[in-house]
């Protein structure tokens, strides 16, 4: 028999990624899914500081309006604006609009002085009735 001298294998210095990549795909798959449960609240869109106005050629918006003294309106052309509504029959009349025309925007107009309370529990009452996305009216800043 010839001896054969054994060939020394290199150390390998190399680290091994695979499982740090696992477990970052776990947890952030993990926190993809408790950051949606964690978030609550409305989705609005907020005017920028500069708002652009509404394009005139797009349908005119439904305006859900709070006023001082925390009575709800709805101005879609066809209910008298003089008649105050209560939150569920507000949202009804939304709900039953969108039905119809699904593509028209809605937005919130308020008194600038109505608690913060009140616009919130509109935009609940929105949400409910099917509202994908609300904007809020402002009047045009002094330049």
């Amino acid at each position: 028999m010839q001896y054969q001298p054994r060939k020394r294998r290199r150390k390998v210095a190399e680290i091994n990624v695979v499982p740090y990549i696992d477990v970052m795909l776990v947890l952030l798959i993990i926190f993809m899914a408790t950051a949606t449960a964690i978030t609550q609240g409305v989705s609005v869109d907020l005017p920028q500081a500069e708002a652009e106005p509404m394009s005139t050629d797009s349908k005119p918006p439904l305006v859900a309006s709070v006023t001082l003294e925390g009575e709800y309106f709805l101005d879609n052309g066809s209910v008298d604006e003089g008649m105050p509504l209560q939150l569920d029959e507000l949202a009804a009349l939304v709900a039953a609009e969108l039905q119809v025309h699904p593509d028209r925007p809605v937005v919130v107009n308020g008194d600038r002085q109505v608690a913060y309370d009140q616009i919130i529990q509109l935009m609940v009452s929105l949400q409910s009735a099917g509202v994908p996305s609300v904007g809020l009216m402002t009047e045009p800043g002094d330049e």
